[in-house]
């Protein structure tokens, strides 16, 4: 407090005691496969569609990754964080393909194109252009067959934004160049035209992979350990998982271990949700029997969705079946932007899907419901919609995901306001204090209409006084506080009554 010596007014600035709990976001996805390019095992910030090409590349033909967070922002996300497995990383920089590389003095030269095209990739170091050019300039000519297709003049080793460097990363569409010297890397001009043959990228999808690569490890920051340094996640997915699969890479044993690791990575971090895709392929019965026997997962921190849905596929120029997480994904994101977490994510349009791998019936899908199968169906006039909004958990308490979803955006978001609580003095004081922020919290989550009940006293409860806070847990240094909520859930059966009665006539006075 301050110490008033001399005769005056004076203005003090005080706690008004109730300080307001931010919503943290609930649509941040990440996905984990195979691209081009791009830096291995690190979780990588993408907000559009445009940052996605620009680090990891275009479509690539067989792997699901690009195709996967492209349906994620077509319907509908924002930011996701993607993973590139499939190859060893050296200091967050993507390794380089094996076999024999192409030196150009004190740089190492690597085709960026996953296919050289007729003609392979040469370099060529070719005199500056103009009179009397200085000692450390030359142009660099990157050539595909005879035919010249960049040209890089009058470029230099030295600093600067005429870097030879500098350039090829900024203008080139062919190829990388990388330095290896630690200082400025020199290169020399060969007598001559000197042309240098480099060899073809590694493919996107190697030859084979096991569950470690998926589910990596928390020290080394890669696959789904890495992950855990990023809290603002809220789904996880593989796609290229079933990209490994079809290739022969892994088989149904491995299938298996990556998708128990993807969902204990989420059980573990208890704020995000794993959406697992099926194997293609399998008719309503066979995914019924894999479901039960193979995949006998129970998580509430996991969903299943069911069948393939068919898409535009730019790498092909054809349509093709790829796996439902990446839109689903982004179906998750436009349903909490438009209505909010609390509602779950189903009776929603795919948007991108022109077919569906089957066309399930009704009598189907009441087998797929009760194991946490969630549907995709068509339907006439209406698209093709999700059809389904549960986890893959036996308790009846988290049956459904929009459940599992709001009490994760209410712990994490709760977690996040009440941080000035810790070090403050445990007294009276203090519970009425978090019990005033907390309340206006949930207050305005039932004004949402989150929280179900006719008032916030029928919504929630806020506990924190002398019977949650004995004088031994005082002593222990603890505060506890008991909150208690009532979730809105879906209506998922809707029922109409209808009966019939002998109708009569009603008199009329006049």
């Amino acid at each position: 407090m301050p110490t008033y010596l001399s005769p005056g007014v004076y203005v003090e600035e005080v706690d008004a005691g109730q300080r307001p709990i931010e919503g943290v976001g609930t649509a941040v996805a990440a996905f984990v496969g195979f691209a081009s390019q791009g830096p291995f095992n690190t979780p990588t910030l993408v907000s559009n569609w445009s940052q996605y090409v620009q680090t990891f590349g275009e479509f690539v033909e067989g792997t699901y990754l690009a195709q996967a967070v492209y349906g994620y922002f077509l319907n509908g996300g924002g930011n996701c964080y993607v993973v590139r497995i499939g190859g060893a990383a050296s200091n967050g920089k993507a390794a380089l393909p094996a076999g024999p590389q192409a030196q150009l003095g004190a740089y190492q030269v690597v085709a960026k194109e996953l296919n050289a095209g007729d003609g392979e990739i040469t370099v060529e170091v070719a005199p500056a252009a103009g009179e009397n050019p200085p000692d450390d300039r030359f142009t660099l000519n990157v050539k595909r067959g005879n035919k010249v297709e960049e040209t890089f003049e009058n470029v230099t080793s030295k600093r600067g934004k005429d870097n030879v460097v500098t350039q090829v990363r900024e203008r080139s569409k062919l190829i990388t160049l990388t330095e290896q010297s630690a200082g400025p890397g020199v290169v020399a001009k060969p007598a001559g035209n000197a042309t240098l043959k480099l060899p073809p990228p590694a493919p996107a999808v190697p030859e084979r992979v096991n569950a470690n690569d998926y589910v990596g490890d928390v020290a080394d920051r890669t696959g789904f350990g890495g992950l855990e340094t990023v809290e603002e996640i809220t789904m996880v997915a593989a796609p290229d998982l079933m990209t490994a699969y079809e290739a022969g890479a892994i088989d149904g044993e491995t299938l298996k271990a990556v998708q128990l690791g993807m969902i204990a990575h989420c059980e573990l971090m208890g704020d995000r949700i794993a959406i697992i895709d099926p194997p293609p392929n399998l008719n309503a019965q066979q995914v019924l029997n894999w479901r039960k026997n193979e995949a006998g997962y129970d998580s509430k921190y996991a969903a299943l969705y069911y069948p393939w849905p068919k898409v535009f596929n730019p790498a092909s120029g054809k349509n093709e079946f790829i796996p439902p997480s990446g839109h689903v994904a982004g179906v998750w994101a436009r349903n909490d932007s438009e209505r909010g977490v609390h509602k779950a994510p189903a009776n929603e349009v795919i948007r991108g899907a022109v077919a569906l791998q089957n066309t399930l019936t009704r009598a189907e899908q009441e087998l797929l419901n009760p194991v946490g199968v969630n549907c995709i169906r068509t339907f006439p006039g209406r698209g093709i919609r999700i059809w389904g909004a549960r986890t893959l958990s036996s308790d009846p308490a988290w049956r459904y995901l929009n459940v599992r979803r709001l009490f994760n955006y209410l712990e994490e978001s709760i977690l996040g306001g009440t941080q000035f609580v810790v070090f403050e003095p445990n007294d009276d004081a203090l519970w009425a204090r978090i019990r005033r922020t907390i309340s206006a919290f949930l207050v305005n989550e039932w004004r949402k209409g989150a929280l179900f009940g006719l008032t916030p006293d029928e919504a929630f409860y806020v506990k924190c006084d002398r019977e949650t806070n004995p004088a031994e847990g005082i002593d222990a240094g603890q505060v506890v506080c008991e909150i208690g909520v009532a979730p809105v859930k879906p209506a998922e059966f809707v029922i109409f009554r209808l009966a019939q009665f002998s109708g009569g006539t009603s008199l009329v006075n006049e």
